[in-house]
Parts: structure tokens; sequence; C-alpha cells
């Protein structure tokens, strides 16, 4: 019986296994994304960065050359949690799995969180967040335009707002969706739609609260350049109180909700109602005592007023009161004159008795004395003559003595003017003596 012969199976070198694994590794994993968390991580004088990426089950070791640790934005470090994108393959000098990285992100919201804050440092370093470039909101818009989903929970927020605080005001809606993958682009084509309508005054831009993943597209550069370039002034509502989107920052205002931004894009109706009552009040009160006051000057003025008669007789009489007392001061200069001249003839007399070597000096005293009293009595008369003079013209009834007459209506008014006469008007004539009653029968306008 022939025993059999056993066949000659192929033996593989290591290098040949390894590098047939490799290929079919890579072949068949390609360029992937990777999730994980970062451990022993080290960073080679080379540049060149090694770390292990691991989860609860598993663990892979990574290589991440220079060139491409230049490029990454992303700080690696012991317990982040990226995502990976890498190349599966084997180190074949040391038959080890590992994974050749392309580029890392952080994970979930942390990656979410980086791009949010890189566009916000790049924007604001642009001036886009600037406030003297923002436009002031309008007090009273003619028109209202909102960008938001027709069927947000918002909406109903924001329309009910306005309709309670501002009713009857024309409002347009943009409709866009304002979540998932294109939103951005979306909201940004509305709010140009808007601007190239021209219809509205201020645009409202908001959505409901959500998790940083719903509100992303009011995060994205094509929407806050769309609110940048706004020729209309824009209003961010989006999200609750302590959400913070890019859209935000870019706006002209920021509410911290979508019923904020209603507030604040129209005034209270009702505020500025009462305020209106009490400025109507605070009017009707000024105007009030302004017309007191007026009636109160009005009534001191009138009090003032004197009838032209009146005020003449008023004139006369003052006239007469003066008269009197310059001729009672005249009598009494006259007589205070007299009673010197009788001191002086007494010392006269008495020195006409002195021895006659002193009489020639007296009699040469006596006809100077008596030179200077007819020379004072002469100008004091003048000056009486003067005063009664002036007395005369001062006299508004002196007129009459040359031939003018006073002329008076029925009402006892001095008529000075003929053109206001009518034919079979009653007048009263006063004379220097007299007086006399007279009807118009014919006028002439002087």
């Amino acid at each position: 019986m022939e025993s059999a012969t056993p066949s000659l199976a192929p033996v593989l070198p290591v290098s040949l296994l390894v590098g047939s694994a490799r290929l079919l590794i890579e072949r068949h994993l390609g360029l992937a994304w990777i999730s994980g968390e970062i451990s022993g991580f080290t960073r080679a004088a080379s540049g060149h960065c090694y770390f292990m990426l691991k989860d609860e089950q598993a663990q892979v070791r990574c290589v991440l050359f220079r060139h491409k640790a230049q490029l990454l934005d992303v700080v690696l470090r012991d317990g982040a949690a990226v995502e990976v994108r890498a190349t599966p393959t084997i180190y074949e000098a040391r038959g080890e799995f590992q994974l050749n990285v392309e580029t890392v992100r952080l994970a979930g919201l942390g990656a979410l969180y980086e791009r949010f804050a890189r566009l916000k440092a790049r924007l604001e370093a642009a001036g886009w967040f600037a406030s003297e470039r923002k436009r002031p909101i309008p007090a009273f818009p003619l028109a209202l335009g909102i960008v938001t989903s027709p069927i947000a929970a918002a909406l109903r927020d924001v329309l009910t707002t306005l309709a309670r605080r501002f009713p009857g005001l024309p409002i347009v809606l943009y409709p866009a969706p304002v979540q998932g993958a294109g939103a951005a682009e979306e909201i940004a084509a509305a709010i140009a739609a808007a601007n190239a309508h021209a219809e509205v005054d201020v645009l409202i831009v908001c959505r409901g609260g959500g998790s940083i993943e719903d509100l992303w597209a009011f995060n994205e550069e094509v929407l806050a350049r769309a609110v940048f370039e706004s020729r209309i002034p824009v209003i961010s509502g989006v999200g609750h109180e302590t959400d913070f989107t890019i859209c935000d920052f870019v706006a002209d205002a920021r509410a911290p909700t979508p019923t904020a931004a209603a507030a604040l894009a129209v005034p209270d109706r009702a505020a500025l109602r009462r305020q209106q009552q009490a400025v109507f009040a605070r009017w009707q009160h000024a105007l009030a005592r302004a017309l007191e006051l007026r009636m109160q000057r009005i009534d001191l003025v009138s009090r003032r007023l004197i009838h032209p008669a009146a005020r003449i007789e008023r004139q006369r009489a003052d006239l007469m009161t003066l008269g009197e007392r310059l001729a009672r001061a005249a009598a009494q200069a006259q007589d205070a004159r007299q009673g010197l001249l009788a001191h002086q003839a007494a010392a006269v007399a008495r020195l006409l008795k002195t021895p006659p070597r002193a009489r020639a000096d007296l009699e040469r005293r006596r006809e100077r004395w008596q030179r200077a009293a007819a020379q004072r009595i002469a100008a004091t008369a003048q000056r009486i003559d003067a005063c009664a003079q002036s007395l005369r013209h001062l006299n508004p009834l002196g007129v009459l003595d040359r031939g003018y007459s006073i002329v008076t209506d029925d009402k006892g008014a001095i008529v000075q003017d003929a053109g206001r006469l009518a034919i079979g008007d009653a007048l009263n004539v006063r004379f220097a003596r007299g007086e006399a009653d007279s009807k118009v029968t014919r006028t002439r306008s002087g």
C-alpha cells in the first residue's frame, strides 16, 4: 500500500503578508471619518504627531504628519473628543494597525462651536458687528416684513404681538425654511427679495429656540452677508434669551426672542395713547393758564384806559392846581420881599439919623438897593408872566379862545376823522363859551 505524499503549501514572507493586509485594508475601508478621544498625544521633534484614538471598547494608533498638522486650527490634547479623517492602514515595519490622519475637527457640538467662534472672530475683525454701521430701527414703520417659516410657532408669536401692540400695520411674510440643509441660503434669498421689492421699512428674521444644530442656519456666512448688505434695517429674533447666533451680531438690533423682536419693531399703541392723553392734559392746563394770565392782563389794561374827554378834564384840573400853587408861591415870595424891604427901609431910616458924614454913603447905598430891588421885582414879574403864559398854552381849552372847537359824537367820543361819520349823525360842538348840537349833512375826507 502506497503512502500519500503531502502537498507543498506556499510559504509567504512576513513582508508580503503584512503588505497584502495593508493593501486589503486600504482598498476596502478607504478614507473615512472616525470619532474618538485622544490619548497619549506626543509631537516629535520632526513635527509629526502621534496619539491613540479610543472609545469605551477599542483604540487605534494614529499618525498625523507635520505638513498636515500645520494646517489644523484645532488644538490637539489628551481627552479631546475629535473626529479624524483618516485612511486605515498597517505600519509594515512593525506590523501595527494605524490611521494615517488627513485632518482633525472637534466632535459633535465642539466642532460647531469651533466653526462659530472662527466665523465670529473673522466677521468681527472685518467690522460687520460695528455699532456705527448699524441702521436705526424706525420708530413708526409703515410696513413690516417677517422672514421665517410659515409653519413656525415663532410666526404665530410675532403676529400675535404685532396685533396686540400695533394693529392694522401691513405685514409681508417672506417664507423660508429655518432649519436643515440649504436653509441659510433660502433665508438669505428671502432677505434679498425683501430688499428688491422695497415694500417694508423693517425686517424681522426669527425662529424659535432649539439646539445649536437646529439654529445653525443662522450661523452661516451666506446669511450673515445678506443681513450685512440689507438696505432695510434687520431685527434678529432667533432662539431663546440665552441663544446667540452670528445673525444676532450682524443684525441692526438683536431681540432675545421672536416675541421681543416684534415688541422692538413696533410701538405700543396703548402706551402711545396714554402718553398722548397725558400730553393733551398738560396742553389743556397750559392753555387755560395762559388764557387766565391774558384775561388778567386785559383787565389791568382796561382799568388804565381813560376816555379822552376825561383825560382832558383831568389835565385841566391839574393845570388849575398848578396855577393856584404858582399864584400862592408868587404871593408868598412878594410878601417875603415886602418884609425884607420894610426891614431894609427901617435900617435905612436908622442910617438917615446917623451923622452927616455918613449920609452920602447911605444915599449911595439906598440908590443901589432901590435899583437892585426894582430889577429883582421886574425879573420876578417876567417869570410870573412866563409861567402864566405857559399855563395858558398847556390849558387844553385854551385853543377854544383862538377860534377852535371840540367835536364829539353822541357817545361823547372826540371826532377826528370825517370819514367815520355818516349823514344824519348827531354831533356836539364845544366852543370857548358854550356848546351847540348839530347833525352831519355832508362829509369830505381830508
